[in-house]
């Protein structure tokens, strides 16, 4: 079985936390609690670009607040 993460074939989502914290979710997922959808469905690639466009700061917003 192919990791859903992974798959080229499916749509995903790009949801982002309260920490300001990205990630690319398979769209027939539910988005799980504290995370919201920010971009998408769309394709993978379009879901990675949107990340590396505006997550340049990894570290969690209660640390860059400090």
């Amino acid at each position: 079985m192919t990791n859903p993460f992974d798959d080229e074939d499916i749509t995903y989502r790009v949801l982002v936390n309260d920490e300001g914290q990205y990630c690319i979710w398979p769209d027939f997922v539910a988005v799980p609690a504290g995370w919201t959808t920010v971009h998408g469905p769309g394709t993978r690639k379009a879901a990675v670009e949107y990340v590396e466009e505006h997550w340049t700061d990894m570290r969690p917003s209660s640390l860059v607040l400090h």
